[in-house]
């Protein structure tokens, strides 16, 4: 759901940027004041986590669309809602920059698109109202599916009124929206299973990461670090080797662009538009996650070879990035805290 640049107009652009600004400074006060500073290295290796689940499209049966993770939920239980949206940012950031995944006029979009709704609508709302009292398997389940698939509804619904509110395409309000929510409804049950699979996981092996919960918990016997090893060691083989089996099928935004104007990517006006995309294209050394010369490849076994290797680098150096940047930002704004305390 990378929102691209000829989707929206440089005032909404603007205003989105500044919004997600906004978020950015908001979380950060809020990271220095609350965060536990043993939950830094999560925010690194979470980030790493979420930047290779969403390199894995999946395929949505009978569609001819495919998906891929959000990971705003599951951020937003493990590290709480203020450093969960400092955790997508720094992951959207890196996917714009340096693998051109969504535009840098959208990018303000995409932050609060795939933040703002699950670590503040979500989280808050629907996860924390049903996961309370005496928590179970059950409630973390039901809890974690709900509030991923209603942010993704969100975040779906908020690509379609940035659009609209935009007026530089052809995309009617009523007919995006209507293919828009239903093949995210798909994509949404989907991370919600994945977020309460892993939620689970954690509070079955230390309950004490989840933070506040009530009741008779499991008895923990797995230590924090070996938690944030498996989890990075998830990511790096989800990057490294399962992103080669990801679907080529477009995805949830530009399946649903194409059912509506008949084309996966609208071309983008002049000016402003050109003028980043062609910074973004100077920046990205890896775009769409490969070699600039794999596209030129021809189809043969070296080809797929040379594509698969960029791949592979994509997902392990694009996680290796965002778990630097993200453990970085929580360090800083943790020891900028203790010293101005």
């Amino acid at each position: 759901m990378h929102m691209a640049d000829a989707l929206l107009s440089p005032t909404v652009g603007g205003v989105m940027w500044a919004a997600s600004a906004t978020g950015i400074a908001y979380c950060s006060k809020k990271v220095k004041e609350h965060l536990d500073e043993r939950a830094v290295p999560l925010m690194g290796v979470l980030g790493a986590f979420v930047f290779a689940a969403q390199m894995i499209n999946f395929t949505i049966p009978g569609t001819g669309s495919s998906g891929h993770l959000g990971g705003g939920m599951l951020l937003a239980i493990l590290l709480g809602p203020h450093a969960a949206f400092l955790v997508i940012a720094s992951v959207l950031v890196v996917q714009a920059l340096f693998f051109a995944d969504g535009g840098l006029l959208a990018l303000g979009c995409n932050i609060f698109n795939l933040g703002f709704f699950p670590a503040f609508i979500g989280y808050p709302l629907i996860y924390r109202k049903i996961v309370t009292g005496d928590v179970t398997r059950a409630k973390l389940v039901m809890g974690s599916t709900l509030a991923a698939v209603a942010s993704l509804q969100l975040g779906a619904l908020g690509v379609v009124i940035e659009t609209l509110a935009s007026g530089i395409t052809e995309l009617p309000f009523s007919t995006f929206v209507m293919f828009m929510q239903p093949i995210h409804l798909a994509i949404g049950l989907v991370e919600g299973i994945v977020t309460a699979a892993v939620v689970s996981f954690v509070w079955e092996a230390n309950p004490d990461m989840l933070g506040g919960l009530q009741g008779k918990a499991p008895a923990g016997v797995m230590p924090r670090k070996a938690i944030l090893a498996a989890l990075l060691a998830v990511a790096v083989i989800t990057g490294g080797v399962i992103s080669w089996y990801a679907s080529s099928h477009p995805d949830g935004l530009e399946w649903s662009i194409a059912k509506v104007s008949g084309k996966e990517e609208l071309e983008s006006p002049d000016g402003i538009h050109s003028q980043l995309a062609s910074l973004q294209d100077k920046i990205a050394f890896l775009p769409d996650y490969s070699f600039r010369n794999t596209a030129e490849a021809a189809e043969s076994l070296q080809g797929d070879a040379s594509s698969r290797l960029g791949t592979s680098v994509s997902g392990i150096l694009g996680g290796s990035v965002v778990l630097c940047l993200a453990f970085l930002v929580g360090f800083i704004l943790k020891k900028f805290a203790v010293k101005n305390g």
